[in-house]
């Protein structure tokens, strides 16, 4: 079996889900490109498709800033469980994707969060 399968995304892109096996040899290879300012994240699961994703600190910080806005936690919450309703739905949709649509501008909210609180 391959280790790497193509996952059509709603935008007509393309991600590269690699088997949850091959993505764990992976791993300190992820952190060296991150080191190095790279952001592309290693999507892995079985039989092609995507169960989770290595990311960034950075991204993971700006994840967390999110969460931790309830307001716009509770509306992105809601969003989610519409769309995982929605038989019809299709793929899943990219993170970015979804907070582009929620008017979320994750850099700004991340450069917020390395600010130390008063």
């Amino acid at each position: 079996m391959n280790a790497e399968t193509p996952y059509l995304l709603p935008d007509g892109e393309t991600a590269w889900v690699i088997e949850t096996s091959v993505a764990a040899t992976h791993l300190g290879d992820m952190l060296s490109r991150f080191r190095t300012g790279e952001q592309e994240p290693m999507i892995f699961g079985d039989a092609g498709q995507p169960e989770g994703v290595v990311i960034s600190w950075g991204d993971w910080r700006r994840l967390m800033t999110l969460a931790a806005d309830e307001e716009g936690f509770d509306h992105i919450y809601q969003t989610a469980r519409e769309r995982l309703a929605d038989k019809n739905a299709g793929p899943s949709i990219p993170f970015e994707d979804v907070a582009a649509e929620l008017g979320i501008d994750l850099d700004e909210d991340a450069d917020q969060a390395d600010k130390p609180k008063p």
